[in-house]
C-alpha cells in the first residue's frame, strides 16, 4: 500500500508540528546569530516580549535609557531590533541621502485609514519627500500672511482665560488643571493657523469637538496595536483593518478626530476659497494635496500640531514652577524687556522677532525640551540591505541588512560627555555661559535632534519655538505662579512616544506690580 497508508492522521500530525517547530527553531537561532554581539536585556535575543512590555509600560524612553547605560551606544531590544544612543548615528540614519528606510512595524501605526498614508506613515521614500515638499511652504509661513497675528489671537484670548475665572487671591486659592487650559491653547492656535479659524476651546472654555479626550484614547490603542505587532499584518489586510480600525462612526478615540477633520475640511471645499485664503489648508491643497489625501494630512496636522506642543509647554512650565531661581530670572527679564519697549503693553503679545533678543528665554525653552524632550518616538530606520559599517564613538560597527535601529533620545540629551556631569538637571544657563564654540555647537546639533533630522526633521519646529516664546513670556509677564500640589506635580504616560500630563493642578496671582 506505501508508506503514506501506514502512517495514521495523528502521526502526520505530529510530523507537521514537528516540522514547524524545528523551523521555527532555525529561524530563531538564525536571527539570534545575526545580532549576537549586541548584548541587552535576558530574552531580546529571541523574543520581542522586552519591548512589548517597554511600549505597554507606557515609559519607553525610560527603559530605552536604561538599555543603553548598561549595554552601551547600541544595544539590543528584539530579535530583529536595537536601540543607539548615538546622536551620530541617529544623524546619520535621517540624513537626507541616507539609504535607511522607515521601521514598518512602528510607522506603518500611525496609518489610520487602510492603503491611505499620511506625511508620518508613508514608508516610500519618494512619495515621502514630495510629501514633505508641498507641505513646508504651509507651515514655514510664507503662505501664511496672518500666522503671528492669529497666534497672537490665542495667546491674549489664553491671559483673558485665566484672568477671568481662575486667579487666586490672598482670601481665596483656586487650583486649576492647567493641563487642559494648555490643551485649549494649543488647539486653537493649531485650528486657527491651520484651518482658518479656531475651534473656540478658549472662548468656551472647553473641549469642543473633544479632541484632546478623543486623541488621548486614540493613542493608547495605538500603543497596544503597534507594541503587539499589529501594525504590518493590519497593513497587508486592508479589509480586516477597515472593520476593526478608527472608523468616522465612532464616539471617541482617533475615528472621532477623523470625522472632525472629514467636517472641517468639507466646510472649506463647500465654500470654495481654498485658492484664496492664507492658511496652511490652503496652501496644501494649492501645492497638491487633494481628495482623501488632505483629509489624512488635516488629521495628522491637528494631532502632531498639538499634542506636542502642549506637552513641550508643560514640561517647560513645570520645569520653571519648580525652580525659583529660573523663575526669577527669566521674569526679571521679561520685565526689563518690558520696560525698553521691547514688548507691548498688555493685552497686546509681543513679537516673535523680539523674542529671539532675549537670551535667557530662550535659554529656557531650549533646556526645558532638552532636559525632558516632549517628543520621544523610537523612530526605528532600517538598516539597508547588505548592511553597512558605521562609526560608533570612532570605533566601526557592522550593522546587517534589515535591522530595526530605534533611537534612546532622553540617552541623546543627556549625554554626560556633551552636556556636562549635571546633564539630567533643568540649567538653562549652560547655553549661555559655555565659552568652547565646538563644544556649544555640539551640545546645540544633539538638542536639535529632538525635532528629528535631516528628511525627517519636524516641519513645524519653527511654529512651535514661536508658540512657546510668546505664551512663556506673557504668562510670566502677567500672572506669578506655582505648583498646588508639589508632592505630586503631575502623572504623566508616554504613548508611543507622545506624553499625556495629567492632573497639573497651578495657582495664579495677578502680577499688580507688573511694568507696564
Amino acid at each position: 500500500m506505501g508508506l503514506a497508508a501506514n502512517v495514521s492522521s495523528s502521526q502526520l500530525l505530529l510530523l507537521a508540528a514537528g516540522s514547524f517547530v524545528a523551523y521555527y527553531v532555525a529561524i530563531t537561532i538564525t536571527t539570534y546569530f545575526r545580532l549576537r554581539k549586541f548584548k541587552g536585556p535576558f530574552s531580546t535575543g529571541v523574543s520581542s516580549l522586552w519591548h512589548v512590555r517597554a511600549f505597554l509600560g507606557l515609559q519607553p524612553h525610560v527603559r530605552y535609557k536604561e538599555v543603553c547605560d548598561k549595554y552601551g551606544p547600541i544595544a539590543r531590544l528584539g530579535p530583529n531590533d536595537l536601540v543607539t544612543s548615538s546622536a551620530e548615528l541617529l544623524a546619520h540614519m535621517s540624513a537626507v541621502r541616507s539609504p535607511y528606510t522607515r521601521g514598518p512595524w512602528y510607522y506603518l501605526g500611525g496609518r489610520v485609514r487602510p492603503g491611505i498614508d499620511s506625511c508620518f506613515s508613508q514608508l516610500n521614500e519618494e512619495k515621502h519627500t514630495l510629501r514633505r515638499q508641498q507641505m513646508a511652504p504651509g507651515y514655514s509661513g510664507k503662505e501664511n500672511l496672518h500666522l503671528e497675528s492669529s497666534m497672537d489671537e490665542r495667546v491674549a484670548e489664553f491671559m483673558s482665560l485665566i484672568r477671568s475665572k481662575y486667579l487666586s487671591t490672598d482670601a481665596h486659592a483656586r487650583p486649576f488643571n492647567l493641563t487642559h487650559k494648555i490643551e485649549y491653547f494649543v488647539l486653537d492656535v493649531i485650528s486657527a493657523i491651520g484651518y482658518g479659524e479656531p475651534f473656540g476651546d478658549l472662548r468656551t472654555d472647553s473641549d469642543v469637538y473633544d479632541y484632546a479626550k478623543a486623541s488621548a484614547e486614540g493613542f493608547m490603542l495605538v500603543t497596544w496595536y503597534i507594541a503587539l505587532g499589529l501594525a504590518v499584518p493590519f497593513a497587508k489586510m486592508p479589509l480586516l483593518f477597515k472593520m476593526v480600525g478608527p472608523s468616522e462612526k465612532d464616539k471617541g478615540g482617533l475615528g472621532r478626530v477623523l470625522a472632525n477633520a472629514r467636517t472641517i475640511l468639507d466646510a472649506r471645499l463647500k465654500r470654495g476659497d481654498m485658492d484664496q485664503r492664507s492658511d496652511m489648508l490652503s496652501s496644501f491643497y494649492r501645492h497638491g494635496i487633494r481628495g482623501e489625501d488632505l483629509l489624512t494630512e488635516t488629521h495628522l496636522q491637528i494631532l502632531a500640531g498639538s499634542d506636542t506642543t502642549a506637552s513641550a509647554l508643560r514640561i517647560i512650565l513645570l520645569h520653571l514652577f519648580t525652580n525659583p531661581r529660573v523663575y526669577a530670572k527669566l521674569q526679571a527679564e521679561v520685565d526689563k524687556a518690558v520696560r525698553d519697549g521691547l514688548a507691548p503693553p498688555a493685552p497686546d503679545v509681543i513679537q516673535d522677532t523680539e523674542l529671539r533678543k532675549l537670551p535667557y528665554l530662550q535659554a529656557v525653552i531650549k533646556e526645558g525640551m532638552r532636559v525632558y524632550p516632549p517628543v520621544t518616538n523610537a523612530s526605528p530606520k532600517q538598516v539597508p540591505e547588505g548592511g553597512e559599517t558605521v562609526l560608533v564613538d570612532g570605533q566601526p560597527v557592522f550593522l546587517p541588512g534589515g535591522v530595526n535601529i530605534s533611537v534612546s533620545i532622553f540617552s541623546v540629551v543627556h549625554d554626560k560627555e556633551v552636556f556636562g556631569d549635571d546633564a539630567t538637571t533643568f540649567r538653562p544657563e549652560r547655553w549661555l555661559v559655555e565659552k568652547d564654540e565646538a563644544k556649544l555647537a555640539r551640545m546645540a546639533r544633539s538638542q536639535d535632534l529632538i525635532f528629528g533630522h535631516g528628511k525627517y526633521q519636524c516641519l513645524g519646529k519653527g511654529i512651535a519655538n514661536m508658540e512657546l516664546g510668546k505664551v512663556i513670556f506673557e504668562l510670566l509677564r502677567n500672572f506669578d505662579w506655582c505648583i498646588a500640589k508639589p508632592e505630586q506635580p503631575w502623572r504623566s504616560f508616554n504613548y508611543i512616544g507622545l506624553f499625556e500630563h495629567k492632573d497639573f493642578e497651578v495657582l495664579a496671582t495677578e502680577r499688580l506690580h507688573t511694568t507696564v
